[in-house]
């Protein structure tokens, strides 16, 4: 089979096209051949090694000291089983699935294997598989910081800080569908995008800086790191909760006990990657009530240029790789934008 890997740290540059041998399911894996992948902030972290200041020998911890410890990456896939070990019963040969290795990588490849009992569901027909690829890292953080964390209710007010990317793309309709007043900060160009996502309101983080204009929130989500506890706090009603996905080191270490002495919650930490939180979301997306936004698809040949636009840190949504092509391809941001218009998500 052939895969991209890379030994070291740096730019997309640092990829390599090769062969592999196509790994064989244990008595407990399946086989599967992926049909698109995506491209994640995941991907990009564990390549560039670009970790917030102070966490970089954690980082290498993670990831590797010397050199990359994961050499294939790819965070999440949708695909179809080719074959499996002895003792699956749970799935066969030709299912259409959902994969999400996390942060066990291995997607950027033609083939991968995974525990059968692991993080893998069926492939809702009325998906295409870019789209389906594109659900398990957003929407699983998002699902996972707003309920299971931040224990989000009907009626509350939520302000997304990125609401336009990957993951604040999924915490904008996710939000909404459980009944909040959505707010999302963002450009100017992204404004639309997020309005058919759900959102109520829209901030232009250009002109406006959402802790100095007077809004309380009951929850404040920060998806890209740019809101520090010092100013998100501001903009927290009494008791309000801060769910930071990215931030500050300082915050993350000690962000808890500021938000206590000031009598609100700051929740951060790593996503869970359960499995049952996969099938809910994909549920999820299978109903309508979760759209993926697809800003690119390219080809498996392309894959270090769907690096290059990651790292310019402006896309919308998620950015897909197909590497075996089915003829039915996902939508696009502007088709996704059409579509949600459309159906008045």
């Amino acid at each position: 089979m052939y895969a991209y890997t890379y030994t070291e740290y740096g730019s997309p540059d640092v990829l390599n096209y090769v062969e592999l041998p196509t790994p064989t399911p244990k008595s407990n894996e399946v086989l599967i051949r992926v049909v698109a992948t995506t491209v994640s902030a995941g991907d990009w972290r564990a390549r560039s090694l670009t970790m917030p200041a102070g966490l970089g020998l954690i980082g290498r911890l993670v990831f590797g000291i010397t050199r990359p410890r994961k050499p294939v990456l790819g965070t999440e896939l949708s695909g179809i089983i080719e074959d499996v070990g002895a003792d699956v019963t749970a799935f066969q040969p030709g299912d259409a699935v959902i994969g999400y290795p996390g942060a066990g990588f291995g997607a950027h490849a033609e083939y991968i294997t995974m525990p059968s009992d692991g993080k893998i569901v069926r492939k809702p027909e009325n998906l295409s598989f870019e789209e389906a690829a594109a659900i398990p890292f957003g929407a699983t953080t998002a699902y996972d910081f707003l309920i299971n964390k931040g224990k989000l209710r009907a009626g509350e007010r939520v302000l997304i800080n990125g609401g336009s990317g990957s993951v604040g793309s999924a915490c904008v309709q996710l939000a909404k569908h459980f009944g909040a007043e959505v707010t999302a900060v963002c450009s100017a160009a992204n404004a639309d995008l997020v309005r058919a996502l759900g959102a109520d309101d829209v901030i232009d983080y250009n002109t406006n800086d959402f802790a100095k204009g007077g809004a309380r929130y009951d929850i404040v989500v920060d998806t890209i790191g740019t809101a520090a506890w010092s100013r998100a706090r501001h903009a927290l009603v009494p008791n309000g909760r801060m769910l930071m996905i990215a931030g500050r080191t300082s915050d993350m270490i000690l962000g808890g006990l500021k938000a206590r002495l000031d009598g609100k919650r700051l929740v951060g930490g790593v996503a869970s990657e359960a499995g049952g939180i996969l099938g809910t979301v994909v549920d999820l997306a299978a109903a309508g009530a979760y759209h993926p936004v697809i800003d690119r698809n390219f080809d498996f040949s392309q894959m270090i240029a769907a690096h290059a636009h990651v790292d310019t840190g402006h896309k919308k949504g998620n950015v897909v790789v197909t590497i075996t092509p089915t003829g039915k391809t996902g939508l696009r941001a502007s088709e996704n934008l059409q579509l949600m218009e459309a159906t008045h998500v």
